[in-house]
């Protein structure tokens, strides 16, 4: 995948309508502190395109990207975050599961965890809730550039028993200041897109 163009194209909110875009749609979801403004802006080389905040919890509308003219990355507000009441949250589930229910054209769900951390009740929960929309979770292990490599393996194999993932799910490690595994997702990027070509062809 070759970035040349890219622009926020469709922010909507939690009493916005789902636009019915004809592209493919990627989504990214995860905690609100994972690093996901960090894999977005990674992905589309750009520094600060997707927000990333020293405040969690800021993403609260659904960003469409559109990539190249070709598909939309489409961020998802993070979860999990302490400050926000209970009857925001609420809204904000309301909006993903919208979103999950109603895209005719969302191609896989990313799952952002933090490599450094077990998973979470709130991921266990988003990952579940993905699974029921009928998509299975692409999982990133963000923050690869905060442990020891040889502390890699270990740490995926327990994002996977801890998620109970479904027998060949993927599991990326990312890091967003080396960029590794940023080709890895590209590869499977291009690979999903083209997938739906071919059918429509």
């Amino acid at each position: 995948m070759v970035i040349k163009n890219v622009s926020l194209e469709t922010v909507i909110g939690v009493t916005s309508s789902i636009p019915d875009n004809k592209m493919s749609e990627i989504a990214f979801a995860g905690k609100s502190n994972v690093g996901k403004s960090s894999l977005i802006n990674a992905l589309m080389n750009r520094k600060s395109l997707a927000r990333t905040s020293a405040q969690p919890g800021k993403t609260q509308t659904i960003n469409f990207y559109n990539i190249n003219d070709e598909l939309y990355f489409v961020d998802l507000p993070g979860y999990g975050y302490a400050k926000v009441s209970q009857q925001e949250k609420e809204k904000w589930g309301k909006m993903i599961e919208k979103y999950l229910r109603q895209s005719k054209v969302l191609k896989a769900v990313f799952l952002l965890i933090d490599i450094r951390h077990e998973p979470s009740a709130n991921d266990k929960q988003m990952y579940e809730w993905i699974l029921s929309n009928g998509y299975s979770p692409i999982i990133i292990a963000t923050k690869l550039d905060k442990i020891n490599r040889s502390q890699i393996q270990k740490q995926v194999k327990l994002i996977k028993q801890k998620l109970e993932v479904e027998k060949g799910t993927v599991v990326i490690p990312f890091s967003a200041e080396s960029k590794q595994g940023r080709d890895e997702i590209y590869e499977l990027i291009d690979s999903l897109v083209a997938d739906d070509e071919n059918i429509n062809a």
